[in-house]
């Protein structure tokens, strides 16, 4: 039982982690399903759920640019409406993660995840970051594009991730009250951040068990 939540900033590796962490543990890399399960729930195109999601940053962005932060109940998990709107897509989301993480085995890219789950005591919140140089070089290599490219996909992408968290939570992404373990893994190889990450991730499942015993 390994359950573990990554939020990562653009070039910081969450793309390469998370993978990887999760074939290390031997559980589900819950990521690309969630949209595609949000599009079944609400019975929409997987295309509009993608538009939603907070993995798609340009459309993201632009999305949430449009929407007044006023109206937005926190904390709604119930069924959803036909008319699927940010409420929606939020809560089936947050169904899905939750449904996830019942069986305490996972590890949960990005979607705010270290807040919906805060109050799962299974779960060790991770966040990895590191300067804006040392990621734009990172980010350069993981996808390999050039220095320009790499620039535009961290504004759009950190704005975006920022923005989905304070637009649905109104907290801040960076903050290190989210997260049991803060890692600059420009600075520490993303291979050693996989095995920090699974160390303190089986200690909690260790903690747990002797607690239950």
């Amino acid at each position: 039982m390994s359950l573990v939540t990554i939020s990562a900033t653009y070039g910081a590796g969450g793309s390469e982690v998370g993978p990887q962490l999760a074939r290390r543990l031997d559980v589900p890399f819950v990521d690309r399903l969630i949209p595609t399960e949000v599009a079944e729930r609400l019975a929409v195109p997987l295309a509009e759920a993608l538009a939603h999601d907070e993995t798609c940053a340009g459309r993201l962005g632009r999305l949430l640019s449009t929407l007044a932060p006023t109206g937005l109940a926190l904390g709604t998990h119930g069924p959803v409406d036909q008319r699927a709107g940010e409420r929606d897509f939020r809560a089936a989301t947050e169904q899905v993660m939750f449904e996830r993480a019942e069986s305490g085995r996972g590890v949960i890219l990005g979607r705010a995840a270290a807040i919906v789950l805060a109050d799962d005591p299974r779960a060790v919140h991770v966040r990895l970051d590191g300067p804006r140089e040392a990621r734009v070089r990172q980010g350069m290599r993981i996808q390999g594009v050039d220095r320009s490219t790499a620039e535009q996909r961290m504004a759009e992408t950190d704005r975006a991730r920022d923005a989905y968290v304070r637009h649905f939570y109104r907290a801040d992404a960076s903050d290190p009250a989210h997260y049991h373990l803060l890692i600059d893994s420009t600075a520490v190889d993303l291979d050693t951040c996989v095995e920090m990450i699974a160390a303190a991730a089986r200690n909690r499942t260790r903690e747990i068990a002797g607690a239950a015993a």
